[in-house]
């Protein structure tokens, strides 16, 4: 029985524009629908058992995960061929792992990945020189011989007018006899294998991909004057690998893990979709990391973003913080949220870094965005400080006011801070300054306190309408 591939016709080139010859091609043609199967191989194919398949997918934070791909294979005695189709484009080849888990012996001989996909040109390329079946809109029938071919014609050698070029656009569909040795219609892995017997067996594909990523983003609705808050976290699961994961089991690790230098692969452009799905990640240790496991199989498709809850917790205690540090604004006074991340505020679960987006209810009801922070990955008993912008009502003015060298290796710098607070409030705004090297604060109108080797700050209670100015004075030894 004779098998034949059915090319659709792709259409002409516009009009003035020039052909190009099959050797100047980019490659970048679009694929056309092929109607074929793949021919037999040289050795006996172990076959899938329908059913017997299972998707496990673990998602590290810079693009990568690791695949678990499990299949129920009949593999015959003696020597096969055993295929797992349908795995990532964005593979790592050579971190491809087969194992057995029915308890027989299997050799694997060699493994291979195949990723010459069918697509018009490559079927054609191969068939140069080869017979072809042409037939046109106008259900003329042309067989021969293929002999060149671009975007916008066929040539061939009829077997009864010779030779002919015939018009891409006049041509309904081409005819090829099966398809070429090598070409597949998905990304295949494929394993040579030596089995002492016949029988079922689950066998297992691990591998790396990269085009895999995850991030997590929070939701904290604050109340009014910032004292207690409520907290939603998503978990963001970006899949741009190349393959879809039925079913599959998925994992999510935070921490970044160490890996050998690797070559840059591309990225496939994505036109992403995003859905949510109702359960809730579990998180438990790893080493140094920690895992974040889904309780329930989903579906993470190519192309997709796929977000899952990974935390909800109200009445979480705040406190709202109002600090001023010319290092990083000096134009403003800033305002944080921050809380503890304990089992005694509602929390206490380590928190993957990612953006934390806070919102506060107006009069009418609506939520209003207040700002947005980028917090690290967080451990359990630890603060979680999140900054909001700049405090509105409170002016700020910093300048300095002496500097003089006491010796050639001794500097002394004096400094105001004003603060003006037009809030109907008092608050408390801490003032954030550093110094480097052999320092030492020498006077100042509020108590001064070291937080590190470079940094010190004071605690400055700014009354409604009162302006209160803070001097201090710095010496430093170089």
């Amino acid at each position: 029985m004779i098998l034949f591939a059915v090319l659709s016709a792709l259409p002409a080139l516009p009009a003035g524009a020039e052909a190009q010859p099959r050797e100047a091609r980019s490659g970048k043609s679009k694929p056309t629908d092929v109607v074929a199967v793949s021919t037999a191989s040289e050795l006996p194919a172990a076959t899938e058992v329908a059913g017997g398949r299972e998707i496990g997918v673990t998602v590290y934070n810079d693009n990568l995960g690791v695949v678990k791909d499990r299949r129920r294979i009949a593999v015959p005695g003696g020597a096969s061929e055993v295929r797992f189709p349908g795995v990532a484009s964005m593979i790592d080849p050579t971190s491809v792992h087969l194992r057995p888990l029915g308890g027989r012996d299997l050799d694997v001989i060699w493994q291979d990945y195949r990723f010459d996909l069918l697509n018009t040109d490559k079927l054609l390329d191969r068939y140069l020189e080869q017979p072809v079946e042409v037939s046109t809109k106008d259900d003329q029938v042309r067989k021969g011989t293929l002999l060149s071919y671009d975007a916008g014609s066929l040539v061939i050698r009829d077997n009864s007018a010779g030779i002919v070029i015939l018009n891409r656009a006049e041509v309904r569909q081409i005819a090829l006899k099966d398809v070429p040795k090598g070409l597949t219609s998905r990304p295949t892995l494929v394993w040579r294998v030596q089995s002492p017997s016949s029988g079922e067996q689950p066998l297992e594909a691990t591998y790396l991909t990269s085009g895999m990523n995850w991030h997590a983003e929070y939701v904290a609705q604050v109340e009014p004057g910032g004292a207690s808050l409520a907290l939603q976290g998503w978990a963001s699961v970006e899949n741009r690998s190349g393959a879809t994961y039925e079913d599959a089991k998925i994992k999510l690790v935070a921490g970044t893990i160490h890996r050998a230098n690797q070559p840059p692969g591309p990225i496939p452009f994505a036109t992403m979709a995003m859905e949510r799905g109702a359960a809730k990640l579990e998180e438990r240790p790893l080493s140094e990391y920690h895992v974040y496991e889904l309780p329930v199989a989903t579906t993470l498709a190519n192309d997709d973003v796929k977000q899952i809850g990974l935390l909800e917790a109200a009445g979480v205690k705040a406190t709202r913080k109002f600090t001023y540090d010319p290092s990083k604004d000096a134009e403003h006074v800033m305002v944080s949220e921050e809380f503890e991340n304990a089992s005694s505020n509602q929390l206490g679960q380590p928190l993957p870094g990612g953006v934390v987006r806070v919102f506060q209810r107006d009069k009418d009801g609506s939520l209003e965005l207040l700002g947005e922070d980028r917090i690290d990955h967080t451990a359990k008993n630890e603060t979680v400080r999140v900054a909001v912008g700049g405090a509105f009502d409170i002016g700020v003015e910093r300048k300095q006011t002496d500097l003089k060298q006491v010796t050639p290796r001794v500097n002394e710098t004096a400094f105001e801070v004003t603060l003006r607070n037009h809030r109907a409030e008092a608050v408390d705004v801490t003032v954030v300054d550093h110094a480097y090297g052999d320092w030492e604060v020498l006077d100042s109108t509020i108590p001064v306190k070291k937080k590190d080797a470079t940094t010190f700050e004071f605690l400055v209670h700014c009354t409604p309408e009162k302006p209160v100015t803070l001097s201090y004075r710095l010496r430093t030894r170089s």
